[in-house]
């Protein structure tokens, strides 16, 4: 069989909201790559923070150890996450698990308990925001969160919005570009797995997903909020690409047929499907990408 695509990079939101880490290799796990979504903002009340109320968020930068992206790799209490933003001092979040829970935390539908990261972050995030905020940490050991199991029965994620994971095209971002007077990078879509060499939207009908060696189900296409509009480097919101998007994918082009919601879509949901195989627990940039099952059009995938 041969390679409809390669990866061409690896993105990891250790931070809901915040800012990338690209990395040249992430190590799988069932509820997304290492790292990916451990962490939240929260309100005084336990509501995450996003960044559809909070475009501030785009510009906390995130940083981990290098040495974080191995598979094998473990915290010591040397161990750091760093976080920066504009007009901040430094913060460094032990990656080293906290001690003290807090209940109440509360993700669009979800709600549980988190691991709370302490007073030094909450004023850090409270003062960048200008409202009280705490940082939390998924706590793994009591809390489950399920996606729906409408699309992915017995599938769970940590703070990501919906799945798992996502994955775009680098011929999609393209032919969006072309359309737009001021392209757009891809960072305004928040992907952990860009892949390039094949057509543009070709992502939309793929159904059964091999990157190298780790074997991944679509989901649905991924519908768009409001963040693609916000400029990741400024966090300063505007119409587009969303106007464009509505133009060209949205349901009433993509499935004219069918049942009409309003939506844009980009990009595709994954669940990693061989979550105990041997020896599949990497995603490289430069691994190659296979297709094993897809629909015939957009207008048969899920959404």
């Amino acid at each position: 069989m041969e390679a409809i695509a390669k990866v061409s990079s690896i993105f990891i939101y250790p931070i809901k909201s915040c800012r990338a880490i690209s990395v040249s290799h992430a190590t799988l796990t069932a509820t997304g790559f290492r790292w990916d979504r451990n962490w939240l903002v929260v309100n005084d009340k336990g509501r995450a923070y996003t960044q559809r109320v909070e475009p501030k968020l785009a510009l906390v930068q995130v940083e981990l150890p290098l040495e974080a992206f191995s598979d094998t790799w473990e915290p010591s209490s040397n161990s750091y996450m760093v976080i920066k933003a504009p007009g901040m001092g430094v913060l460094n979040i032990p990656l080293t698990k906290p001690q003290e829970v807090t209940s109440g935390v509360s993700v669009w539908e979800w709600s549980g308990s988190a691991l709370d990261e302490g007073a030094e972050a909450a004023k850090w995030f409270s003062d960048y925001i200008g409202k009280p905020s705490r940082l939390v940490r998924f706590n793994t050991a009591s809390e489950t969160r399920p996606v729906d199991p409408d699309y992915a029965r017995g599938h769970n994620v940590m703070f990501a919005d919906l799945f798992p994971y996502m994955l775009i095209s680098q011929g999609s971002l393209d032919a969006l570009n072309k359309l737009l007077k001021e392209p757009v990078p891809i960072n305004r879509f928040r992907p952990n797995i860009l892949v390039n060499g094949c057509e543009p939207f070709s992502e939309d009908l793929w159904t059964e997903v091999r990157i190298n060696n780790s074997m991944f189900q679509s989901v649905r296409l991924c519908s768009r909020c409001k963040i693609p509009t916000i400029d990741q480097d400024t966090a300063i919101q505007g119409s587009e690409p969303n106007k464009t998007l509505m133009e060209i994918r949205s349901d009433k082009v993509l499935r004219p047929n069918k049942k009409q919601q309003g939506k844009i879509y980009f990009g595709q949901n994954l669940v990693w499907k061989d979550d105990n195989s041997e020896g599949g627990n990497i995603v490289n940039v430069g691994d190659p990408v296979f297709i094993l099952k897809q629909v015939p059009s957009a207008a048969d995938a899920v959404v």
